[in-house]
């Protein structure tokens, strides 16, 4: 158990470092913080500013795959194998994956992101339900976006296209951690697996997206629910990574993948509603 918590401190210093760009910094003192150059003054700059820095994580895990590899290899566990084992054959496991609170844990951040959906549509229908005076637009507007970057993120870009079909296989899958399958890098799309492959993770991408929900929550509200939430956000990743499920760079992109396509969605709302944010 020494090393579950490098994960987390692994995925917490590269959140840290991207989710500067969309906090509503009026609830942070921003005006101290941050040089006037590098502050994003709508949601169309964090979301070009956010974007370029995918890209950028994506190159350097690419060019640099021992990263991946050092990271995994702090979890797993090697073994002595059967012996009708190959003589080159690796054989061992990631333990955390054995452990049944650790799994009961990951079992209930799984559902967490979906349940949270529902609480929101709900808060969308009683929405519509408001009319003239009473309807509170910004609110509808902001649930919207979520949901819609939910869908588009997380489900259709994330579960139904990338993990289907970019063929990375898991770090429990490839020889080098007593799997079969050959290791590859981050953005490649040679590999051998078949199915609900590694790169990138959705349940990553659906804690970014609960992440998210702290830019369109109300104050006092948010002051008081952001802390838990960069927490959970920060625990499905890592979670993940130490049971051998998913490689730091697909934790690390699949989470910020969602902070993408929230600001993208959030630009567009605000073509016909400017706000700073």
């Amino acid at each position: 158990m020494a090393h579950a918590p490098r994960a987390a401190v692994s995925m917490a210093w590269i959140i840290r470092r991207n989710a500067i760009l969309i906090i509503d910094s009026s609830s942070f003192g921003r005006q101290e913080r941050f040089p006037e150059i590098l502050r994003p003054r709508t949601a169309g700059d964090a979301f070009v500013a956010l974007f370029c820095s995918w890209w950028i994580l994506l190159g350097l895990f690419s060019i640099f795959p021992q990263l991946d590899l050092a990271v995994a290899k702090m979890f797993f566990v090697p073994a002595q194998c059967l012996a009708f084992a190959k003589p080159s054959q690796i054989c061992g496991a990631f333990p955390y994956s054995d452990d049944p609170h650790m799994r009961f844990l990951r079992e209930v951040f799984f559902q967490l992101p979906y349940v949270v959906a529902a609480i929101l549509c709900w808060m969308l229908t009683h929405c519509w339900q408001q009319h003239g005076a009473t309807f509170k637009t910004l609110r509808a507007r902001n649930l919207k976006v979520a949901l819609g970057s939910l869908l588009l993120g997380p489900v259709l870009i994330v579960n139904l296209w990338l993990k289907a079909f970019s063929g990375r296989p898991r770090p429990r899958q490839t020889d080098l951690f007593g799997g079969t399958l050959d290791f590859v890098h981050a953005g490649s799309f040679a590999g051998k697996c078949a199915s609900n492959c590694s790169f990138i993770s959705g349940e990553a991408a659906a804690a970014g997206w609960l992440f998210c929900l702290i830019f369109i929550i109300p104050q006092p509200a948010r002051t008081a629910l952001a802390p838990p939430i960069a927490v959970v956000s920060i625990l499905i990743p890592a979670l993940r990574v130490a049971f051998g499920g998913h490689y730091l760079s697909d934790a690390v992109l699949g989470w910020l993948s969602s902070l993408v396509i929230f600001s993208a969605l959030l630009a567009l709302s605000q073509t016909t509603h400017p706000r700073r944010i």
